[in-house]
């Protein structure tokens, strides 16, 4: 019997998954897929249930169901290359594997700020995002809401909490001198503009020094806050930090050009967790996935695959609101309502697939 044991049912975890459910599984494999939650959330959509725009229901997906295929919803402990196992919470038993699959994807990374992980809200998690949403929801008019980043999360979070709550004073704190310093500069005026005519508030050149259970503290001046949302920046989960594993700059395990680790040539990491040269996205974990699915099935059906080609990115598309958005689409920057009904597309077709 051939083990292997999935960590992480996200973008890269549940494409892998599918793909080698389609190219047909050996019947000697065994799949077990570890999850904290019943179903694949839509991560990309989260800042919906933050601002509270949508229900938990439109950005869950139920997961695939198969004969070989053994779900365990809990939390990881640990996961022990040495002994190849990985032990689970409320378990003695440990899982072990043949084939390990790190899809745990990232956590919020706080740089080291006094107090921004103690008060402050994330949409990191199904439950973070729950949790922003009880603190927004709760408000009285005229509310103080900060978000701490202006990168796509941070415009997405700002631009839909202020069309669920036009009551509400948002600020926007923009580390950089312009928003989304990855994107265009067409779609930085378009959205700094956006902000300007909706009455969110946006300082540039920002440098938080703490957080504080009412306020933030910027550039030494500290602004009373009610609630601060923080999407300034992103690390991998803990547990992968904590493997002896060669890592990047930005913490990622360094891999060969199968996704193994070169140390531990059974284990492979798809998404957030593995070093690239692209940015961390769905997208990417997507093709990353599809990738490692092929590399996955040839070796479980004893057979030599073929190195994976170089991945190109169709591009990216953020929203502002439900009917204004932005992206770079057919390698050409565009804004309005077509960026906007083509996000809504593919989240359409990710849910249809």
């Amino acid at each position: 019997m051939k083990r292997l044991v999935i960590l992480g049912g996200g973008y890269g975890g549940l494409k892998i998954l599918l793909n080698l459910i389609d190219q047909g599984l050996p019947k000697d494999v065994h799949i077990t897929v570890v999850d904290r939650n019943p179903y694949h959330s839509l991560k990309t959509e989260f800042y919906t249930i933050a601002a509270g725009t949508e229900a938990d229901k439109n950005v869950r997906m139920e997961f695939p169901t198969h004969d070989q295929i053994q779900y365990v919803f809990t939390e990881i402990n640990k996961i022990d290359v040495d002994t190849e196992t990985v032990l689970i919470k409320d378990s003695k038993e440990a899982i072990p594997y043949d084939y390990l699959i790190l899809g745990l994807g990232c956590e919020d990374n706080y740089h080291g700020i006094d107090g921004a992980n103690e008060y402050t809200e994330s949409v990191q998690t199904f439950e973070n995002a729950r949790s922003t949403w009880y603190s927004i929801g709760n408000l009285q008019a005229y509310g103080k809401v900060t978000v701490v980043g202006a990168g796509l999360s941070g415009i997405e979070v700002a631009s839909e909490v202020r069309e669920s709550r036009p009551d509400l004073n948002i600020r926007l704190l923009d580390r950089g001198e312009t928003v989304l310093k990855a994107f265009d500069k067409k779609i930085q005026d378009y959205v700094e503009e956006w902000f300007a005519s909706n009455d969110v508030e946006v300082l540039h050149n920002a440098n938080v020094g703490y957080v504080e259970k009412d306020g933030v503290c910027n550039n030494g001046i500290c602004y009373l806050n009610d609630v601060t949302i923080w999407t300034a920046g992103v690390r991998p989960n803990y547990l992968v930090r904590e493997l002896p594993f060669e890592k990047d700059e930005q913490e990622k395990i360094i891999l060969n050009e199968f996704y193994q680790v070169p140390s531990r040539q059974n284990v492979y990491v798809v998404g957030d967790c593995a070093s690239s040269n692209h940015s961390p996205s769905a997208q990417l974990a997507g093709e990353q996935g599809e990738q490692i699915a092929d590399i996955l099935s040839a070796l479980l059906k004893d057979k030599e695959p073929s190195a994976p080609k170089e991945i190109k990115l169709k591009g990216a598309l953020g929203s502002l609101g439900k009917s204004d958005g932005f992206g770079n689409m057919l390698q050409q920057p565009v804004t309005g309502r077509l960026p906007r009904l083509a996000k809504s597309g593919v989240l359409w077709l990710n849910k249809r697939h």
